[in-house]
């Protein structure tokens, strides 16, 4: 199960709500911010910008890939240790608005961590150390230090090194079978 803390609401959706939980001016100064580390490609600047605009807690020599998106509402929700890789075109949410209630949770990607493109991380979860998520997954619970994860819904996945040589017999010379 996920850390999120609830709060549920009255009337419209949650979304329509948006705006008794957070101030709008703070969604368009993260909208911009956010937008400029996106496309960004000086890795420092792109962290710089994350920390001291936004807020967020971003570990040294931690890289995004181009077009992350992070939180827009609450990036000071999202903390990510050392030389950790956020993956081309993935998304971080701290937060979920629903129909009914909304829900806020911290995300904790520890260090030396590899999140593959397109991968998208729900609220309220935590990423050991040294785990590895396989592009287009969605992380929708915690992660163990050292696990290989990947897909929808998130499981667990073997490592090469995990597979005897006789299952995969790899030609002399070639870093892939058959090849």
């Amino acid at each position: 199960m996920r850390k999120v803390t609830r709060y549920p609401v009255e009337g419209p959706n949650a979304l329509w709500q948006i705006y008794k939980t957070v101030s709008p001016w703070k969604g368009v100064k993260n909208f911009i911010c956010i937008q400029a580390a996106r496309y960004c490609p000086i890795l420092p600047l792109k962290n710089w910008i994350y920390r001291h605009l936004i807020g967020m807690q971003v570990g040294e020599h931690t890289a995004f890939g181009l077009m992350v998106m992070v939180d827009v509402f609450f990036p000071e929700k999202i903390r990510i240790g050392k030389n950790s890789i956020i993956g081309y075109n993935s998304t971080i949410l701290a937060h979920e608005y629903l129909i009914d209630e909304y829900r806020l949770g911290e995300v904790v990607i520890g260090d030396h961590v590899l999140i593959g493109a397109n991968t998208t991380i729900l609220p309220g979860v935590t990423i050991g150390d040294r785990a590895v998520v396989a592009a287009g997954a969605v992380v929708h619970k915690d992660v163990a230090p050292g696990a290989f994860v990947g897909g929808n819904p998130l499981r667990d996945l073997k490592r090469s090194s995990d597979i005897d040589a006789e299952d995969e017999p790899v030609a002399v010379g070639s870093r892939w079978p058959d090849g």
